[in-house]
Order: structure tokens, then sequence, then C-alpha cells
């Protein structure tokens, strides 16, 4: 026997179901931004894998969307049952696809099996509400309002995902609490239409998905920390997800490795072979380094070796976020790994995009230090363009040099010659005519393998005249090493590529077709 329930006068169903229909495309939408940010956190290749899942979604919910016309009456009966099962999928996705990349093979049939069931159970959604609606209003009006408030909802969830549900929920719990409010939709469409449905069948469905995805949410930070234990191999001391990135930091005893969307950016062991390489050669190479600009580096650790040099009165570090800067300049495990750098009164700390900073900045500099992430999509890639390449001359200093990380000369050759040779072609405001001087070299990194760099400026440097001051302590960089870092070996030697613009990125094609090459 069906429990005792208040009728809900006839009136009020279009209202209600409208108010459905736009957390129900909230939903919808929070679920397609939830896979293609997990994918390109897990695996980069952002345009790529934003393509595919939007291709996927958006397709089968053209497919769902022809099926309606099949589904069975009663028509709140298939209306709801697509509720429930949206929301059981799309709650668990993230879980399902953390799950996939740590422990199961084959992520891609994951990440396409979810997107095209998903898809499908959404677009089911706007011709069942409509037909449903048929009783209370002509077929234009209905059409007129589900698709308002479809369009309505999706706007809120595009603006909601980024400045809200990521920063203070992260991927899994966004993932599992907008389940449950697809879930609770269904329990309310069962109540509104008690006299249509199998209450106890749909009860007894809509009941165990809302206990399975509650329970889930209540184990989130577990079930992550245990994958992301599996994914990084070490005890994780520390995980956020920022509104930019997710930071993981892992330790042991004191061995200390930060990761960022899955990508090792320092291991505590031989990073210093890195920093030291990145800064002391344009350090000496400069005519005069007093005023130093560091974009990217917000672990403080190319802070800590320019501040090896006396003559260095001030240091802008720029880093977009906020999160990374307060942690290296905070956290007592890790201000030592910088020398507590971040705390030196002669570093100004900027949290702020790059090429917003080099727009507003009217400031010059003897020495540009870029040490930005991989260009492993889009957005990291116009860092690497001309266009922004002539930013940063227009702020050098006539005897001014920049040096930038430049991935890997052996994993990455065409990658890395493209950022040369991007960097050789840009112009140089005080030659008419002529472009930056590029000098190419590297550094061998155990936790990376070999790794490039390139310095540029208005003049030509030469390699010859570099020695290292007496007083800088250095763990890496002896004399007998400076000169094989200019060296390149046949398999690394140099190639010609396109130039990278913001127009065209054939340096995010020459990263992406080198990674796979060697990381299938």
């Amino acid at each position: 026997m069906n429990a005792i329930v208040t009728p809900v006068p006839n009136r009020a169903e279009p209202l209600i179901l409208l108010s459905a229909t736009f957390i129900i495309s909230i939903c919808g939408l929070i679920y397609e931004l939830l896979a293609g940010t997990l994918s390109s956190y897990l695996l980069g290749d952002s345009v790529y894998q934003f393509s595919i899942v939007i291709g996927l979604f958006v397709s089968s919910m053209g497919v769902g969307s022809f099926l309606s016309r099949y589904m069975p009456e009663p028509l709140e009966q298939s209306f709801t049952v697509a509720q429930t099962l949206t929301g059981i999928l799309g709650g668990s996705s993230a879980p399902l696809l953390f799950f996939a990349f740590t422990w199961l093979d084959h992520y891609n049939f994951y990440l396409f099996f979810i997107c095209i069931s998903l898809g499908g159970l959404v677009g089911l959604e706007v011709p069942l509400v409509t037909r449903i609606l048929e009783r209370h209003h002509t077929l234009k009006v209905n059409i007129s309002n589900v698709l308002t408030i479809d369009y309505i909802g999706a706007l809120a969830a595009a603006l909601l995902f980024p400045l809200l549900l990521m920063p203070l929920l992260g991927l899994m719990g966004t993932s599992l609490l907008f389940g449950l409010l697809n879930v609770s939709i269904a329990i309310i469409m069962i109540w509104l239409f008690k006299d249509r449905v199998n209450v106890k069948l749909l009860s007894i469905i809509a009941g165990t998905g809302f206990i399975f995805l509650s329970t889930l949410l209540f184990h989130s930070e577990k079930i992550l920390n245990l994958m992301e234990r599996r994914l990084y191999q070490a005890p994780i001391i520390f995980a956020e997800t920022t509104p930019y990135q997710r930071l993981v930091l892992t330790r042991q005893q004191d061995r200390f490795r930060l990761y960022i969307n899955g990508g090792l950016q320092f291991d505590s062991f031989d990073e210093y072979r890195y920093h030291e390489a990145l800064v002391h050669p344009v350090m000496n190479l400069a005519v005069r380094p007093e005023r130093i600009l560091i974009l990217g580096g917000g672990d403080g650790m190319a802070a800590r070796e320019v501040l090896k040099y006396s003559q260095v009165q001030h240091i802008t570090l720029v880093d977009l976020d906020e999160r990374v800067t307060q942690l290296f300049s905070e956290n007592p495990l890790l201000t030592p790994l910088n020398s507590f750098a971040l705390k030196n009164a002669k570093v100004s700390i900027i949290n702020k995009d790059a090429w917003d900073f080099l727009d507003d900045s009217n400031d010059y500099y003897d020495v540009v230090i870029i040490d930005l992430p991989d260009p492993q999509n889009s957005n990291l890639s116009k860092l690497y363009t001309k266009e922004f390449y002539s930013r940063i001359s227009s702020r050098l200093t006539q005897g001014g040099l920049v040096v930038t990380q430049a991935t890997s000369p052996f994993f990455a050759r065409s990658a890395f010659w493209c950022i040369n040779n991007t960097l050789d072609a840009t112009p140089s405001p005080l030659r008419e005519g002529a472009t930056l001087y590029t000098q190419p070299y590297h550094s061998y990194v155990p936790s990376f393998g070999l790794w490039g760099f390139v310095i540029a400026g208005h003049h030509q440097v030469d390699w010859s005249t570099f020695t290292l001051p007496n007083a800088v302590e250095l763990n890496y960089l002896y004399p007998e090493v400076l000169e094989s870092l200019i060296h390149f070996s046949a398999d690394t030697a140099f190639v010609n590529t396109a130039i990278n613009t913001l127009q065209a990125h054939p340096l995010l094609d020459y990263y992406q077709i080198d990674s796979k090459r060697w990381f299938p």
C-alpha cells in the first residue's frame, strides 16, 4: 500500500516540472564539464579531450531525443527512470573515471561509455517534459518554456562550475553532489506523479541510488586519496584542487615531489640540477642582472638561485595560482626547499596571469626567467608564442636576456626546437628589422631525463665567456659541465619547425606527437 500523500494541484505541475528541468539542465552540463576537465587533468591535451567529450555528449543527446518517441507509457515513469539513471551514472562518473585511470586499462573506453550513456539519457529530457506538459499548454508554449529553462540552466552551470564548484568541492565532490541532486529530482517526480507511476519500484531504484551516491560522497576524500596514492606511488601529504589546477604533494622520508594536474613538477632529490641550469647561465650572461622577472616558479626555487647573486636588487615573481605561492612561502615542510626565498625582502609576489601582467606592466627587466609548465594544452601553448615573446622582448633592458624552460630535446625534440625557433623569429624592438638572438642548451635531470632551455636577447651571447662566480654555491654546474650544455647529439640536433603563434599552435601538435611517441 502506498503512503498517504497530499495531492498536488494540477496547476502546480507545470511549475514543478519546469523547475526540475532547470536543475536537470545544470546537472547535464556539469557532467559534461566534469568529463572534459578530468580527462584533461589525467591525459593532457585539453582541446582534444573537450572536443571528444562535447562531440560524443551532444551527438548522443540527439540519439536520446530520437529514441524518446519510443518511450513507453506512462511517460512520467520513463522520465523518472531516466532521471534516476542519469543521477546514478553522472554522480559516479568522476569516481569511475579516476578508478579507470589508476586501476584499469583502456581509459577512453570508459570515457566514451559515460559520455554516450549520459548524453543519451540527458537527450530524453526535453522531448519527454514537452510531451508530459501537453495537457497543460499548447506545443509552441511548451517548447518555448522548456528550451528557455534548459538554456538558462546551461548558463548557470557554465558559471557555477569554474567559479564555485571546482574551488570548493573539486571534481569528485561536484560529481557526487550533482548526482544526488539529479536523484532527488527523480524522487520529487515520484511524489508528483504518484498516481501515474509504479511508486514502489521507482522508490526502490531511486532510494538505492541515493544511498549509493551518499555513501560515495561521505567517503569521497578517502576514495580520492586511495586512487591518488596508487597513481603517485608515495604517501600524499597535501592535495587540493585550486581554481586553476590540481595540486598533489608527496613525501617519502625527506623526498618531496610536487605534481600539478598529474604531471611531475619537481623532485626534491634532483631539482637543483634543473634550477641551476635554468638560472645561472642567464644570470652570468646578462650585462647587469639587477632587476629580475620570474614568470611561473611559484615554488620559489628559481628565486632561491637568483638570490645567490648579491647584485640583484629586486625580484618580481608572477604566478597565476595564489595557493602555490602561499604553500611554498608558509608551509614549514616546504619553505626550506627554497631557502625561504619567497619571504625575502627583495621578492615581490604577484598572483596574476603572465600574459595579463606583461600587458599591464611598464617596468623593464635585466633578466626574465620563464619557468612555466610544458605546452601541453592551448592555454599553456600561448605562453610559448611569438606574440608572448614579443611582449617579453619589449620589457627587456638593452643588455637584458630571457631564458625559458623548453621541454626535452630528446623526448620532445620538435617541440624544443619549435620554442627555440619561435624565440629566434621574435622581433627585437632595439634593432629595426632584426629578431632576437638565441642560445639553446640542455641539462640532465634524472627525474625528467635530458631537459632543454633557450636563452634569447637583443645581443648575441658568447657562451665561452661564461664563468661561474666562486661566491655562488652550486651542486651541479661546475666549469667542466658548462661547455657540454650547448652541444647537441645527432638525435637531439636542430630541426626546422613552424613558428608558434596565436593563430596556429604547431607547438602543441609537436609536443603531443612527440609525447605519444614515447608515452603512448
